[in-house]
């Protein structure tokens, strides 16, 4: 129980580390001796020094003989920083308490197998679901090359994202619509489709209160490489823009969009394949992607398994009709069986509205 009770506070201090530490995980560590906390620390951004670190520093000679609580396995590797399981060693710490292993393949059990050679006492798992929910994002991308892809969409009650001749402003009310920024703030890159570009020049950034959102990569799918040279995701210069396209864009199309400042990726030969793209982005160190599209790119990353989580606000209004556009377009699946199948269902009030979130349940 007080293993349990040092590490939850281990994980409230990842926590700080949400938006700010990709391509590494979030990790908080805490260090106890004689029955209270004397030192802790988080991951705050890759290439600095890990929670670990800061703990230790923090804690100086006091660290001897004291107990660390970390959410995730220290390092035993060399990468922008040294290793952590050097520092434990060399600060005379006698027991290490680790939530989880590093979901690394390459290097899953070899800090906890250095500690242990060096006589350091270990215990794993405490709190390991809390800890393996907390860093889904960094667990996924690093065992699979993928990042993380969060689905989300704002619809009225009857699933419609825009009247007939396309007003989509507002369906949800002001919470809702704070939550977005705060999604987009946490997230490596935001999707959209050119339809979406098309229709609103959106600048997709981040607006936070205080100014203190961090504004994602831009990624807009463009099989045929149509988006305007004026738009703003390509002239602001807010955050940086990929534009994916199609090998059937014209490439004298291509290298105007290069001279704006943006970056060109090709992947699919009529249509911008969403796998492959995705995969680029991942090789990239882009762990985690925010869909903001319309209903054609919304049902094609449903229709081809490629989300892991939706956030779906829903307002309090019914538009109706055949032509309203609605949330999930396409041809649509022509089974029950073949749906898309969610679980983990949350609920969640935002003024008059509803967030729900959950996970695509995988196969």
């Amino acid at each position: 129980m007080e293993d349990e009770i040092y590490m939850a506070e281990a994980l409230h201090l990842a926590k700080n580390g949400i938006g700010r530490t990709s391509p590494n995980p979030m990790v908080g560590a805490v260090i106890v001796k004689d029955g209270r906390i004397i030192a802790s620390g988080w991951h705050r951004k890759a290439g600095t020094p890990h929670a670990e670190i800061h703990a230790l520093n923090m804690a100086g000679e006091l660290a001897r003989d004291a107990t660390i609580y970390v959410t995730l396995e220290p390092c035993a590797h060399f990468g922008k920083t040294g290793p952590c399981t050097d520092a434990l060693i060399k600060a005379g710490v006698r027991r290490v308490v680790v939530a989880m292993l590093d979901p690394n393949p390459l290097v899953s059990g070899k800090g906890i197998e250095k500690l242990r050679t060096a006589g350091l006492e270990i215990t794993l798992g405490v709190l390991e679901d809390e800890a393996k929910k907390l860093n889904k994002v960094f667990c996924k991308w690093v065992s699979t090359g993928f990042p993380f892809v969060i689905l989300k969409t704002a619809m009225t009650l009857d699933g419609k994202i825009a009247t007939k001749d396309g007003e989509s402003k507002w369906i949800t009310g002001e919470a809702a619509r704070e939550r977005v920024h705060e999604l987009r703030d946490r997230v490596d890159a935001i999707f959209v489709g050119i339809g979406t570009v098309l229709a609103d020049n959106p600048s997709l950034t981040t607006r936070i209160s205080g100014g203190i959102g961090k504004n994602p990569i831009r990624v807009i799918l463009d099989s045929a490489a149509k988006i305007p040279l004026d738009a703003k995701v390509l002239t602001d210069k807010a955050a940086k823009t990929i534009v994916a396209v199609s090998e059937r864009a014209s490439r004298e199309r291509v290298r105007e969009i290069l001279n704006t400042g943006a970056e060109v990726v090709t992947a699919g030969e009529d249509r911008v394949d969403l796998k492959a793209l995705l995969k680029i982005l991942g090789e990239r160190e882009i762990t985690s992607v925010l869909i903001e599209g319309g209903g054609e790119v919304n049902f094609s990353f449903a229709r081809e398994k490629l989300f892991d989580r939706i956030y779906a606000f829903v307002a309090p209004k019914i538009l109706g009709g055949g032509l309203s556009k609605s949330a999930f377009g396409g041809d649509g699946f022509d089974k029950l069986s073949n749906a898309a199948v969610l679980e983990n269902t949350e609920i969640e009030k935002l003024g008059e509205d509803l967030l729900i979130r959950a996970d695509r349940k995988k196969d």
